[in-house]
């Protein structure tokens, strides 16, 4: 091997025509031709520039879905054209697939040697793959942009165990959180993530996303301790055991959490969990004005109050709820905040409440409404939990019934969140557009839902654009939860900058050669013919 490495650093990989690596395993020579590995991703630096990168190459799809079909059989594979465009698109997706872009079939894998089989043959074919699970991301992460097949995940279904004496539980990717969370209430226990509805753990992964009870319990990176992923060439691997810390190699879970699919398909997930506070209290606060609802967040944060959600609503968002009837109470229609305070017992609660409520009432709140009991409690939350499909619903029925939404986020230190909010919000009022904003206030993370006529896409790419912008030029994130998907590579680079995204395009190029995973999600990959928006 060292020889190997010498002669390749004495010609600087310029003049490797074609030689053999030999080496002896198990008495057997295992021969491997450099020339053919190495001029797809090794040029000798440390990056890889969209401009070094070959034009995509993608092989024979018929054949692909032939050998899939032989190799799992034919129960869990599908044509229907119903299926596939369920894999193709959804209706409250930011970005939506053009009419070519759909995948060829979708393949059901029932296990971990299942997808293993089925990306060892799309490896060797060039196919493109795009994983799925629940289908609920909404910056076209699921978009079979170079056709190919759609892999879904939805049998692999299973909590395969919890160990609450560790606080830590084991699931397929298709596990729901929210039928993880009714299951762990047997235990006493709870998993920190909770974004909307119908969310599945394998895409939760994908995306790092969190919800509202991140501020407290943190995003997907700080609750998964490890996953089994299948890569693109179908090596599967598991990136770690199972203990809270380890200081053991590289932290490969977290060079998967995020990667939105494109450098392996996740198959099984440990995720950390935490005990349920014995006592918890919803409360709903309205402010005649945005900037103070955000102000008391400012001030929670300051203090540094242990709260286990903040979540803001604006007075849009508000009408919405109470226009949907999706919930039994009806809320001022005023900037609000919701919030869940817990305790280890109803004195440390108590003390809590009283703190809120000296810096709401000092930042001029007009209202504070507390829940008395279960019921009372799911109504509250319920309000945060249906805003998206609230905003949508009211803009099919109100505005038009094809109507068109933009979700997007944006997360700004804490300091600057007001800032941040009030001046979206101007914005939006400016504009002639109907928009609401929510926001997991607690973590400085927020989201517009921008109901727009396909005329007037390019005024709500603009919102969107300030509104990135805006969160830039406050050292922000162009997205806290959302990921990246199609539609915001160019706002990566403006981000983390041109250098770090060839970084990464490094990375996805090592690891999947073909570039048959996902392609064309978080950055570009193709320099000849990229897709855009």
């Amino acid at each position: 091997m060292s020889r190997l490495f010498k002669v390749l650093k004495a010609t600087q990989f310029k003049y490797v025509s074609s030689f053999l690596l030999g080496s002896t395993i198990s008495g057997g020579v295992v021969y491997y031709n450099y020339k053919k590995s190495l001029n797809f991703s090794f040029p000798p630096t440390s990056t890889t520039p969209i401009t070094a990168a070959p034009p995509l190459q993608y092989g024979d799809v018929s054949k692909a879905i032939s050998e899939i079909t032989s190799k799992l059989g034919s129960s869990k594979i599908t044509f229907s054209e119903s299926e596939i465009l369920h894999h193709s698109d959804s209706s409250f997706s930011t970005d939506h697939a053009k009419p070519h872009e759909r995948p060829h079939a979708v393949v059901y894998p029932e296990s971990t040697e299942d997808v293993s089989e089925v990306l060892k043959i799309c490896h060797t074919l060039k196919v493109p793959v795009v994983p799925f699970t629940g289908g609920t991301s909404l910056e076209g992460h699921f978009i079979s942009t170079r056709n190919g097949i759609s892999v879904d995940l939805s049998r692999m279904n299973k909590v395969l165990a919890i160990h609450p004496e560790d606080l830590d539980a084991v699931v397929q990717p298709a596990v729901g959180w929210e039928e993880l969370r009714d299951t762990l209430s047997d235990y006493n226990l709870l998993f920190g993530p909770d974004p909307g509805p119908g969310a599945c753990i394998g895409g939760m992964v994908a995306t790092s996303c969190s919800g509202t009870n991140a501020a407290r319990y943190g995003t997907m990176r700080e609750n998964v301790v490890s996953v089994k992923v299948v890569l693109p060439d179908g090596t599967i691997v598991k990136t770690k055991r199972r203990p809270r810390k380890s200081s053991a190699g590289y932290n490969l879970t977290n060079l998967f959490i995020g990667s939105e699919g494109t450098l392996g398909i996740v198959t099984e997930v440990t995720l950390k969990l935490n005990v349920k506070p014995k006592y918890e209290s919803v409360a709903l606060v309205s402010f005649d004005k945005l900037k103070d609802a955000a102000g008391s967040v400012t001030s929670f944060v300051q203090e540094g109050l242990q709260l286990n959600a903040i979540e803001l609503l604006d007075d849009k968002m508000v009408h919405f709820v109470n226009e949907s009837g999706e919930t039994d109470l009806k809320y001022d229609e005023l900037p609000t905040l919701l919030l869940k305070i817990g305790g280890s017992s109803p004195e440390s609660v108590n003390l809590l409440i009283k703190t809120v409520e000296r810096i709401v009432n000092a930042n001029n709140a007009k209202t504070f409404k507390f829940a008395s009991n279960e019921e009372e409690k799911y109504q509250l939350w319920n309000a945060r939990k249906t805003a998206l499909w609230s905003t949508i619903e009211y803009g099919r029925r109100n505005i038009d019934k094809d109507i068109q939404v933009w979700t997007t986020d944006v997360a700004v230190p804490m300091s600057k969140f007001v800032e941040a909010v009030e001046e979206t919000q101007k914005e939006i009022e400016e504009s002639d557009l109907l928009a609401s904003i929510v926001g997991h206030a607690g973590d400085g993370n927020y989201h517009t839902v921008i109901l727009f006529k396909e005329e007037q896409r390019a005024l709500a790419a603009k919102l969107v654009s300030n509104m990135v912008d805006r969160a830039l030029a406050f050292d922000g994130t162009v997205s806290g939860e959302h990921g990246i998907g199609v539609g915001k590579k160019e706002f990566l680079i403006d981000e983390v900058g041109q250098e770090s995204v060839d970084l990464m395009r490094k990375i996805k190029f090592s690891i999947d050669p073909h570039k048959i995973l996902n392609p064309d999600k978080v950055f570009s990959i193709d320099p000849v013919n990229d897709r855009s928006i």
